[in-house]
């Protein structure tokens, strides 16, 4: 008798929940697990932007998926994910074809650009390792030549960051601190260093508590960070932006790096496999089914699951892709085992939100308890090697954790 086949797109937070929970509760004769990812590696994306302004090491915020999934019980693919046709069953990949009986979609997300014009030929997005690197290297390449420039530059050192949501202040913390070890590195002076967060909405951190807010401002002011709020970026050129400042007034700031950080939208897989989306995000089903294919659980970026409570879209948080791991995992034994009727309804458990200004500096909000400076920085790390725990074990957080708490 053919055993069931289980194929895992992505090895992100969401993924790699599935299989680890999968792999755990399933015997080998039960099904066949199949994980398909494009790298041989796992990245931790809420890390990227240490990664990009060089204050964390890209090995860092990596390890190989064989540390972490069993090779007896799943089979991994390295291989680039290019469609899915759900008639037939089938995914299509950079390898060939792999059928399957369960499908879960894992892939993650993409960088959101709203058409602005020139943006992905000369803005860099924090997506992913390499991105992250090219940013690192770019910016330490400015500071390295504008010092051998006989005529220099300043707007060389102007870095313009778009968008002031969690990543884009997450970097621009991370800047904060990087900056002046590049000045010191390179024999700059720091008054010649700009760094600009240009932000449509009227504050940073929209929705975020106005107290905690004000306190980021505040800290990123004080490292010399310049805020442009309420200006929407209309364009990128290779060496300046366009922002809009009213109706028909434009300001154009010249800048040797930009870097885009505002928005990110499903994989466009989704929207090729015909599986009805909105931004290549599809709203699930409580059970985390895409609405009409009772075999398919789509989770973490490409999953829109609406709060009721305030009639949005939860935000597509690594919290949030790991609790619906756990979740698919159960609710596709549970159909093995020929229970439909037992699946688990998922409810996000949002237990906080934290966001890093820095390596020694953060704000959270906790269990409905607002932190800021060290102890926040504190559990923003608690968090960081809490997830690495619950996919690894302690083996892993021994390995990659963040144990410099003050």
């Amino acid at each position: 008798m053919r055993k069931p086949k289980i194929v895992v797109l992505g090895a992100g937070y969401g993924g790699l929940m599935t299989v680890t929970r999968l792999q755990k509760q399933l015997s080998h004769d039960e099904a066949d697990i199949v994980l398909i990812n494009k790298n041989d590696y796992h990245y931790e994306t809420t890390w990227l932007h240490e990664a990009s302004a060089g204050t964390l090491h890209h090995d860092r915020v990596r390890y190989d998926i064989s540390e972490v999934i069993n090779r007896s019980k799943v089979n991994f693919v390295q291989a680039t994910v290019e469609d899915i046709k759900t008639e037939e069953k089938k995914v299509f990949t950079s390898e060939g074809e792999v059928e399957y009986d369960y499908l879960v979609i894992a892939l993650g997300a993409v960088s959101e650009t709203f058409g602005i014009k020139g943006l992905h030929e000369h803005a860099f997005m924090i997506a992913n390792i390499n991105s992250a690197r090219q940013i690192r290297e770019h910016i330490e390449y400015q500071f390295a030549t504008y010092k051998n420039e006989e005529e220099k530059k300043d707007e060389r050192l102007t870095i313009i960051v778009g968008g002031a949501g969690f990543t884009g202040i997450e970097f621009l913390g991370e800047l904060g601190n990087r900056v002046p070890e590049l000045c010191k590195e390179y024999d700059v002076d720091p008054k010649k260093v700009r760094i600009v967060c240009v932000e449509a909405a009227p504050m940073i951190l929209p929705g975020f508590d106005p107290e905690l807010v004000k306190y980021a401002r505040a800290k990123l002011e004080k490292k010399g960070i310049e805020f442009s709020i309420g200006t929407p970026l209309k364009e990128a050129k290779a060496d300046s932006v366009i922002i809009s400042k009213g109706e028909d007034e434009v300001e154009e700031i010249k800048a040797g790096t930009i870097v885009w950080a505002a928005g990110v939208r499903g994989n466009p897989v989704i929207e090729k496999a015909g599986i009805e989306n909105m931004r290549a995000r599809v709203k699930v089903e409580k059970d985390l089914r895409a609405p009409g294919h009772d075999n398919i659980f789509i989770i973490g970026d490409c999953s829109l699951m609406i709060n009721e409570e305030i009639d949005r879209p939860y935000p597509p948080t690594a919290q949030i892709a790991m609790q619906q791991g756990e979740v698919c995992a159960n609710n596709i034994i549970s159909l093995l085992k020929g229970n439909d009727e037992g699946l688990t309804a998922f409810t996000p458990d949002i237990k906080g939100t934290v966001c890093s200004l820095g390596e020694d500096d953060a704000i959270g909000l906790v269990y409905g308890k607002k932190l800021m400076g060290t102890k926040a920085s504190f559990m923003k790390k608690v968090v960081d090697n809490r997830a690495l725990h619950m996919i690894g074990g302690t083996s892993l957080v021994f390995k990659k954790g963040k144990f410099k708490f003050f």
